[in-house]
């Protein structure tokens, strides 16, 4: 079935297609979902919140550009929406904080594994996760992810500078541990 014939079905509601659907892309939008949650379980919530939310707009989408790129867009903002209403990431900025951004976490002198990585960003506190995935993974400028948390962006900056900072204590303590 094609996706434009999918779509259609999907726009019917009929629950084939839908099924069809979420098995085609949920592992896309897993990742998505995983990169923005503390753990499994939440990414797995977010996955079908994010579901649900595909599923009563699909009918806006027109067929321009990537059905998989709004697919995503809609994962993002789903996600985001969840974080906006917590409110955990709404503290005053730390104008203090003289960090390089565009410093390297990593000084490659040592092989970081894959799920090493995903697993410390995940313990990140939340205001300083969504900030570094949207800045770092997913490419937005400081203007933009104050525009979609609501926050300043000397907030953002100084949130990226400190998600920064917690990842490299870590990178250094498993670098340390690996020389032994």
């Amino acid at each position: 079935m094609s996706t434009e014939e999918l779509i259609t079905r999907c726009q019917d509601n009929d629950r084939q297609a839908q099924e069809l659907l979420y098995r085609q892309y949920s592992s896309v939008l897993y990742g998505m979902c995983l990169k923005y949650a503390p753990n499994q379980m939440e990414a797995e919530d977010n996955l079908q919140d994010a579901f649900i939310t595909i599923f009563q707009r699909i009918g806006q989408y027109q067929g321009k550009g990537s059905f998989e790129g709004w697919m995503k867009r809609i994962a993002i903002n789903t996600v985001l929406q969840k974080y906006r209403q917590k409110r955990l990431y709404d503290l005053p900025a730390d104008d203090l904080i003289e960090e390089k951004l565009d410093e390297d976490l990593d000084d490659g002198s040592v092989a970081l594994p894959l799920p090493f990585l995903l697993s410390i960003i995940q313990e990140l506190p939340e205001r300083y996760r969504l900030v570094f995935n949207l800045y770092v993974l997913d490419g937005h400028t400081h203007k933009e992810i104050a525009e979609l948390l609501g926050i300043s962006d000397g907030t953002s900056k100084s949130n990226l500078a400190r998600a920064r900072q917690l990842l490299q204590q870590k990178i250094n303590a498993f670098k340390k541990a690996n020389d032994r």
